[in-house]
């Protein structure tokens, strides 16, 4: 027989207790608060695993708590640019599944588009909408600079 137990419960993670992912994450919100100004920034969450050997699990969470999709990879603490990636990932995971939309759109072709390494190896957002001579997909922004890159098109309107 089976005996039935309690889920472990999340608990928010308190500033600090893992830095490159905060970093990471304080970047990611700042492509949140240009593209969903009305969302709160997002944050980390970690739930205690099942098994008292393993590390707890952390995930990208919206403000209220609500999560969706994989943990964070532990390995990616081991540089910002690894740690920007998989908060990315998570991030997009968690907006588009519990928002139901495309998070964040390209707007030169209105598609969604993903995080990828640009040619320094840097998180981008990575369109795949055609530009005109320039191949059949682009780098739209590094991961964090989308407030960048509305700043100089505002700036050349």
């Amino acid at each position: 027989m089976c005996a039935l137990f309690d889920p472990p419960e999340p608990r928010r993670v308190s500033p600090g207790e893992y830095p490159v992912w905060d970093q990471a994450l304080a970047l990611l919100n700042r492509d949140l608060a240009v593209t969903l100004p009305q969302l709160e920034p997002l944050r980390l969450l970690a739930l205690p695993s099942y098994d008292a050997e393993e590390p707890e699990n952390v995930y990208v969470a919206m403000a209220n708590g609500e999560w969706q999709g994989n943990h964070l990879d532990p390995d990616s603490q081991d540089s910002l640019a690894s740690a920007l990636a998989s908060v990315a990932d998570a991030a997009q995971e968690t907006v588009m599944e519990l928002l139901w939309q495309v998070w964040p759109l390209c707007p030169e072709h209105g598609l969604g588009m993903h995080p990828r390494e640009d040619a320094e190896e840097r998180p981008s957002w990575w369109c795949a909408g055609e530009r005109l001579r320039r191949g059949p997909a682009h780098i739209h922004a590094a991961v964090g600079a989308l407030d960048a890159v509305g700043a100089s098109i505002r700036t050349r309107s």
